[in-house]
């Protein structure tokens, strides 16, 4: 029986590892690595959209609430948050605008992205669940009220009964051809 020499185990120089990005050095997943790889490749997108839509809560801090233009229900909320919101807290953008494309990319969404309402605050934005109760948060009584009482129902399970309705609101409240707001 032949016996294998020892072989001394060296350390091997490291400096070759500066010259590649800290990414390539990676190695987990093929998943990940492709996505890296694709992230390489593509340019960075080099837009701030928070100071590239700061101009919005210049003048007025109000927040802002997105909402799907065509949807019948989306409307039919615009205009129940206007009648129950005497002072005129909230103001209104529909997400098919320019104007509320780039508060969706300013809250870290797609700028085609329809699926959700979304209220933008000038230092934080709510999407789904989260976004209906701060609106409830800022309109008249009793609503504020009974926001406080839902944020006890766990957020997955509002997120859950938000996303079946959304994803069946025009099948059942129909859409029209434009924004009516």
């Amino acid at each position: 029986m032949a016996l294998i020499p020892a072989v001394p185990v060296v350390a091997a120089s490291t400096a070759w590892l500066t010259v590649l990005p800290p990414i390539v050095r990676f190695r987990s997943t093929s998943r990940r690595r492709s996505s890296v790889l694709a992230s390489l490749s593509s340019p960075p997108e080099a837009v701030d959209w928070v100071e590239t839509t700061s101009s919005f809560f210049e003048q007025d801090t109000r927040p802002i609430m997105l909402f799907d233009g065509v949807c019948n229900l989306c409307n039919g909320g615009v205009k129940f948050v206007r009648d129950n919101d005497r002072q005129r807290r909230i103001r209104f953008e529909a997400l098919q605008s320019e104007a509320g494309k780039n508060l969706l990319r300013r809250s870290g969404r797609a700028p085609d992205d329809i699926s959700s309402v979304v209220l933008v605050e000038q230092n934080r934005s709510y999407i789904k669940s989260e976004a209906v109760l701060k609106i409830m948060e800022y309109i008249d009584l009793p609503f504020p009220q009974l926001a406080f009482f839902l944020h006890f129902v766990p957020l997955f399970i509002r997120d859950f009964v938000y996303e079946n309705v959304a994803d069946n609101r025009y099948a059942v409240f129909g859409r029209s051809e434009s924004c009516e707001i």
